[in-house]
This record gives structure tokens, sequence and C-alpha cells, in this order.
């Protein structure tokens, strides 16, 4: 088999619906599959997809994960996956018929292992007018990227899980997706497609935007809020916090990371210079609405509530390691 699609979904059979008969529009040239892997959904997620697989042009396969999480279902899609090509998105997405077909051709083109393309949106309400238009820091928040018009090589730039595809075996030669960083119900813990990334690039794998392969994404107005962009913020600190702890990269820039944090200063298990950054945040950001400049304002303030997060979970880890080491039996 050439193509399997593998889609993650939690709760949302509606949107989930709309998606499949998005999908069913697809026309690659060679035969695919579509994988929905449930992820302990409560609602008619199952019954969506019996409904649909009759209808449906290709195979069309129901695979429940009971591990709560993004990355445990992700995983769990691609080794149900048959085909050579594994791409993945998200149970809200509309996609173009060559969709495939240009994950495909970038591929081979670039000769690499994994491809990501543009996301853009279906606005479910007006945009905001402290939300840019175009790209920027904060379209990550609701998934959408675009890097512009020209092919990249990923490294400082990660793509984003809804339009991703890969060769099967870049998941033999850098792992799945770990279980531990990616979204989990009622939180918004994130990173799993950036850790993976780094952890590919280390394994010698090397991945391309690919302008020209293009899903759209609908954004519901309840994402459109000022209270879930604070809130996205703060769990990506969380996120950042985690793989920190983890693997020591660099909370602001991961795939950057060049110091060596043993030898930085911190402060209650941040770097120092982190609180730094966040009171010149605060002054920006109080700079920016005296000039009355909403955009700006909002994004420094979102970078105070990223460090909120970090500095929640740096003392969570740092309980943790203190309830560890008083819990070692002491050697008489």
């Amino acid at each position: 088999m050439t193509f399997s699609i593998v889609i993650a979904t939690y709760n949302r059979a509606r949107d989930l619906q709309q998606t499949l008969r998005s999908l069913a529009q697809l026309r690659p040239s060679g035969d695919w599959e579509v994988i929905v892997v449930d992820n302990n959904c409560a609602d008619d997620t199952r019954a969506v997809v019996q409904q649909t697989v009759e209808s449906f042009p290709v195979p069309l396969r129901y695979v429940v994960e009971r591990e709560q999480g993004r990355s445990p279902a992700l995983n769990a899609g691609i080794r149900a996956a048959r085909g050579d090509i594994i791409a993945t998105t998200d149970d809200d997405v509309r996609v173009p018929a060559d969709w495939l077909d240009r994950a495909a051709e970038g591929l081979a083109r670039h000769e690499c292992d994994y491809v990501g393309g543009r996301v853009l949106p279906i606005w479910g309400a007006p945009r905001p007018s402290w939300l840019p238009n175009r790209g920027g820091r904060q379209w990550a928040v609701i998934a959408l990227l675009d890097y512009g018009a020209a092919p990249i090589e990923f490294g400082p730039r990660v793509p984003l899980g809804v339009n991703m595809a890969f060769r099967r075996d870049a998941f033999a030669r850098a792992g799945l997706f770990d279980p531990d960083t990616g979204r989990k119900a009622g939180t918004l813990l994130g990173q799993e497609v950036r850790e993976w990334c780094i952890r590919a690039r280390a394994a010698g794998l090397r991945g391309y935007y690919v302008p020209d392969m293009t899903v759209e994404h609908v954004i519901p107005a309840s994402r459109l809020t000022k209270r879930y962009f604070r809130r996205w913020f703060y769990w990506r600190g969380i996120s950042r916090a985690r793989l920190y702890e983890k693997a020591g990269l660099d909370m602001e820039s991961p795939e950057r990371t060049t110091l060596d944090f043993r030898t930085v200063p911190h402060v209650f298990g941040v770097p120092r210079y982190l609180y730094r950054k966040a009171l010149e945040s605060v002054i920006a950001s109080v700079r920016a609405m005296l000039r009355r400049d909403r955009v700006d304002a909002f994004e420094h303030e979102l970078w105070v509530w990223f460090f909120a997060g970090i500095v929640v979970q740096r003392w969570r880890d740092s309980r943790l390691r203190r309830a560890a080491a008083t819990a070692l039996p002491r050697i008489s």
C-alpha cells in the first residue's frame, strides 16, 4: 500500500465526520487507507466511523487506544498502518484532492524522510484584532503554519502534526512519538512533534517544509479568545520545562540547544536569565499598551504566561526529586 492516513481523535465526532467527508475526495496516484484512532472517546465516534465505512472509497479502519494522549494514539495508528508513506492529520481539517501526492512528491524531490506543509485557517468566528493574520508565534496556538512559498529544511523551524507525512522507516530509525510529551485530556501539553524532530535529526533523518502540501484547519470560536491563548502558552511552558527536565533542552528553543545548563546559574530550578527576560517582557507589554499596539502587547504578555508555566513545572520537578531522594533506603 502506498499511503496510510492516521487520525487521532478524542470526543469530536461531528468534526471527525466532516473531516472524513473531505478525505473521501482525495484522488492520490497510489492505493491508500485511513486509520481513525479512538483515544477513549465517550461520544459517537465509533458510530460515525461505522456509518462511514461502507460509503468510504478505501479501507477505513477503526483502532482503539486506551492509553490517554495524542502520542499513544498516533503510535497505535502508525503501528497499524500498512502504507509506505504515513500521513498524520487531525479530526478537524479539510484537504485538497492532491494532498497525498504533494506529500509523496516532496519526499521524492528533497530525498528526505519526512515532510510538512502549510496549515491555513477556516475561521469559526471573526479573527480578533490582537491575532496576526499571517504567521508569527501566536499561530502555533491554533495549529496554523505558513513558512512562505519556498521549501526549507526543518531544523530551527518544525512542522505541525496536523499536516505531516513520513517514510515508514523514519519511525524504525527515530522511534515513535514520546507518550509523555504530547497532548492529554484536560491539558494543553504539546511538543511531541518538536521532540520527535529533534530525535530524528540526531538519528540522521532530514525533513522539509513543502509549501504546496496544504491543509485547512477549522478554528472554532472557543479558541479565539485571550483566555485560551494564555492557557495554551502556560501549558507550553510546562511542556518545555518537562523536556528540560528529561533531556536538558533549551526551554525557549529546544532545537537550538547550545548551552550546557549545568553551568548556568539557576533560581528555583529555572535559569536565572529567564527571570530577567520575564521582567523585560512585562515592561515591553506595558509600553506596547501605552502606544496602543494590541498585537505586540499581547505577544509580550504571552511570553510571561509561558514563563509562569516553566516556573510551576520546575517547582513540581524539584519536589519530585526531593521526594525520590527521601524515599531512597539508607545504607548503614
